[in-house]
């Protein structure tokens, strides 16, 4: 039996200046060519077992560690992370802080070249991990003029183009379009069927992930709660923590069927076995029209989009994009990022802005903000714009969270986004879910609270590093602005938030918008932009767990209950 690549035994970790430890008496190994995905809430200690992993926990992060850690038999008391970087790759959640180099070439063979590789071995080991990751594009390219998800893209590379036999990812997907983060996904099951590189792979949207893995490892405190199969997981999960349940698995849950499906293709199985038959059926998934005051069946409120020749008396323009031209240089000459874009936002509006990589979401939310001057044509925000950018790193400038939010004002910040337990702590010290947290809780301090709220709202994918509860918050804090008066345009990867929270998703496409209507219109019928739920079932207005579970109870042949 071959030695673990990584083995934590009895580990207990304290940041400095805590008040509870982050790691309880973890133990875990990690067999060669695993691939394993980690699971758990934010906050749950997942970001730190990476970093135990790799030895930047202790070594920079400080603190009080006990236990033993080894990575490929190097014991981590006596191995830093530079001598460790033969063994463990390591991408983290802020690949912007991540890359050092000037150029994407350079980062790519830095680890090659610390490693003694020859010359013509770090230029094929470029060139190969910038085709495995579709980068060949960027290579010449500075890494300040990247957009989010080409910065995780690059990390990612740096991280495998040395080849080590194990890698640690912290939410690699996070800032990934669907279509690349599906591709991510099928990539590291090559590398690990191919290389028998061992993975792990810490995410909050398990869907992508689940049907690829060996193995689920779910934190709860610190803590292991669960180490098993990934069918087995699920159940735990209902069980245990819902919050960490898949879309399909509540579909079934709800429907009250077994065993609980791991992916798309074993949910659909499932319901063919038990008498369901997609095709034909979209009647059954018809609106159904409320009454007046009445909420959709859907469970979403009505996507009114209160138009001036509807509701006269009502309508009131929180955005009004015109012919909106912007020329970025990214450093290859300039080019239109957006072009001839028309767009308008009406006060209480819920809108998803989606895309892939590169389509202009940020660009444009940017220059709504007055942060990037158009080449022509104009952004107005009638009643002003908040925005809460990519990068937490950006807003948080202080080394203690309550100095970044201080006096009652902050505190009640704070306790918005359930951050109030963490006034002594350093930001730096959080996880990325609850920096994101921070970040938006600076950003929106003293609104709502007497204070003017802004007639739009610009979140740039406001829920990485979180999980589907603090999800469900922030969708039901937009819904509150909404229902204030407020806008809200946020630009998202995640299509099962999107589901949750936007009665209205606006698809960029280079530049250019390529469709706009109501979220269970666009959601639903596609491979990619499409929720987990849509993809199963295949018929209308069927796009989270609760409306597929609707349509199942309404199939009589199916055999189902809700």
């Amino acid at each position: 039996m071959p030695d673990p690549v990584l083995s934590l035994d009895g580990v207990t970790y304290r940041y400095p200046d805590a008040v509870a430890d982050s790691l309880r008496e973890v133990r875990l190994e990690v067999e060669p060519g695993e691939l394993i995905v980690l699971a758990g809430r934010s906050g749950s200690g997942k970001t730190t077992l990476l970093r135990a992993g790799c030895g930047l926990v202790p070594h920079f992060n400080g603190g009080e560690i006990g236990g033993r850690i080894a990575v490929a038999g190097l014991d981590t008391r006596e191995h830093g992370p530079a001598e460790l970087a033969g063994s463990v790759g390591y991408v983290s959640q802020d690949p912007e802080a991540q890359v050092v180099s000037t150029t994407v070439r350079a980062e790519l063979a830095l680890p090659l070249e610390l490693r003694g590789d020859s010359t013509a071995a770090c230029a094929r080991a470029v060139e190969e991990v910038a085709l495995a990751l579709a980068i060949p594009h960027l290579l010449d390219r500075t890494a300040d003029a990247l957009s989010g998800g080409e910065l995780q893209r690059v990390a990612l590379a740096a991280a495998l183009a040395a080849r080590p036999p194990l890698v640690l990812l912290d939410e690699p997907t996070s800032q990934l379009d669907p279509v690349a983060g599906d591709e991510l996904i099928s990539l590291l099951r090559r590398l690990n069927e191919e290389w028998g590189t061992a993975v792990i792979l810490c995410e909050h949207r398990l869907e992508r992930c689940l049907p690829a893995a060996d193995r689920v490892v779910a934190m709860r405190e610190g803590a292991v709660g669960f180490d098993g199969a990934p069918a087995q997981f699920l159940d735990w999960a209902l069980a245990n923590d819902s919050a960490l349940a898949t879309p399909a698995a509540r579909l079934f849950a709800l429907a009250g069927m077994r065993p609980l499906p791991v992916g798309v293709k074993q949910a659909r199985k499932g319901l063919a076995d038990a008498g369901w038959v997609g095709e034909g059926r979209e009647e059954l998934a018809a609106p159904v029209t409320p009454g007046a005051g009445e909420v959709p069946a859907s469970g979403r409120s009505k996507p009114w989009r209160f138009r001036g020749d509807m509701h006269p008396k009502l309508a009131r323009s929180a955005l009004r994009v015109r012919d909106l031209w912007v020329e970025l240089d990214p450093g290859g000459g300039p080019r239109d990022v957006l072009r001839d874009l028309d767009l308008d936002v009406e006060s209480g509006e819920r809108v998803a802005l989606m895309g892939r990589n590169g389509a202009g979401k940020s660009t444009l939310l940017r220059c709504i903000a007055g942060l990037i001057d158009p080449a022509s044509g104009s952004a107005h925000a009638s009643g002003g714009a908040a925005l809460l950018a990519q990068s937490p790193a950006d807003y948080l400038v202080r080394e203690r969270v309550g100095d970044e939010l201080p006096g009652d004002e902050g505190r009640r910040a704070l306790a918005a986004v359930g951050l109030e337990w963490a006034v002594d702590s350093d930001p730096r010290d959080l996880s990325g879910g609850e920096r994101q947290r921070l970040a938006l809780a600076i950003v929106m301090a003293g609104r709502g609270s007497g204070d003017p709220l802004p007639g739009l709202v610009c979140l740039d994918e406001p829920t990485r590093g979180m999980d589907r509860s603090r999800k469900d918050e922030l969708a039901e804090r937009i819904a509150s602005l909404a229902r204030h008066g407020s806008a809200a345009l946020v630009a998202t990867h995640d299509v099962e938030f999107a589901a949750t929270f936007a009665d209205r998703v606006v698809l960029l496409g280079d530049g250019e918008v390529i469709a706009d209507g109501g979220c269970a219109e666009v959601l639903a019928g596609g491979w990619y932009f499409a929720t987990e739920v849509a993809r199963i079932l295949g018929v209308p207005d069927a796009i989270t767990p609760q409306d597929g579970a609707r349509v199942l109870s309404r199939a009589p042949d199916a055999g189902v209950t809700v």
